[in-house]
């Protein structure tokens, strides 16, 4: 599933000057019903947004696309949060500085010790539209230093 509506811009600088680019986030939540709305808000701020149902998904349109920003579940089916984490970092480290967890299972005691451990900033669902776009943000100015 792949949501497309405006493409929020950024100046990336080059030798020759600035190009202009889109910002590519990748949602992976297996609930539509947290997915869809994250994704529809996310895309309403400009950015250009797909959709994957859980970690190994995600793993396959990684293999595809470079992505600016990668917010994940923590408990999905098949590959969680976790996994997925422990995948990039293996795989693409530089992309877990581009990751964001939302999740529900903050409280949640397999978790705990992983999200004490990790770097990557959590979203405590529920959250705030201005939370998540404050977050959204702070990691794409600090993760991409090229974008301007």
């Amino acid at each position: 599933m792949v949501c497309r509506l405006l493409v929020k811009e950024l100046g990336v600088n080059i030798p020759n000057g600035p190009m202009k680019r889109s910002i590519h986030i990748l949602v992976v939540d297996d609930e539509p019903r947290i997915a869809r709305p994250l994704a529809d808000a996310l895309a309403a701020e400009g950015y250009e947004i797909d959709v994957a149902v859980n970690g190994q998904r995600a793993l396959e349109k990684i293999k595809d696309r470079a992505y600016d920003l990668i917010f994940s579940d923590l408990r999905m089916p098949e590959l969680d949060g976790v996994g997925l984490c422990q995948e990039l970092e293996r795989r693409q480290s530089d992309l877990l500085r581009r990751m964001i967890f939302i999740t529900g299972a903050i409280e949640h005691l397999d978790y705990q010790s992983f999200l004490a451990q990790t770097l990557v900033p959590v979203l405590a669902k529920p959250f705030s539209l201005s939370a998540l776009h404050a977050l959204t943000r702070q990691v794409l100015s600090t993760s991409r230093p090229d974008l301007k």
